[in-house]
């Protein structure tokens, strides 16, 4: 069973919920997972880092790139850089914005470039995005990620409205998707 840790910022809400999404694919699909608010690090959320088979990083979108708190996490995580702590972990992320774009490739490649400074190993979405006349908002993957999960929520939606249904279960099916990543990395 692969060790899996969502680390998230979330400033309203709305990560915090796709971030419980991604945990609950995790934990269906098998893997020993648990979720890390940056705001409630202290050594033993470091430690949990360092001892993970795989890292999920995740982000608001905000103004064209991760929220200050996840920047700052990423500057604290120096230190296992330094002592390339992550190195060959598996590695994933997500991002939500108001809008369906709001830039949110601009945080996935912030999140991307993270893990590629810790040697990590990126992995995708694996999904195809719901893109026909057919498609519904509710679909999986509507947003369309395929370098990260994009989950959007309406600036004047509060956390029990947004994100909507169909990018909760892409977000469970994100997480699954991790989780046998990582299970297929680490042979557990």
């Amino acid at each position: 069973m692969p060790k899996i840790v969502i680390v998230y910022h979330s400033g309203y809400g709305h990560t915090k919920k796709a971030a419980e999404a991604v945990l609950a694919g995790t934990i269906d699909a098998g893997a020993d997972a648990k979720l890390l608010a940056v705001g409630d690090l202290d050594d033993a959320g470091w430690a949990e880092l360092d001892a993970a088979d795989g890292i999920i990083f995740g982000a608001p979108t905000y103004m064209g790139g991760p929220s200050a708190d996840f920047k700052k996490f990423a500057d604290a995580s120096s230190k296992p850089w330094f002592a390339q702590s992550w190195k060959d972990k598996v590695a994933a992320g997500f991002t939500n914005s108001a809008t369906m774009n709001g830039d949110k490739h601009s945080t996935i490649a912030y999140l991307i470039t993270l893990a590629m400074q810790h040697s990590m190993l990126w992995a995708g979405t694996g999904m195809m995005p719901s893109n026909t006349k057919a498609a519904t908002r509710n679909d999986l993957n509507f947003v369309g990620g395929f370098s990260g999960l994009l989950t959007q929520s309406p600036a004047d939606a509060s956390p029990d409205e947004a994100p909507p249904p169909g990018d909760l279960e892409t977000a469970k099916v994100f997480g699954a998707r991790i989780a046998a990543v990582t299970a297929r990395w680490t042979g557990k």
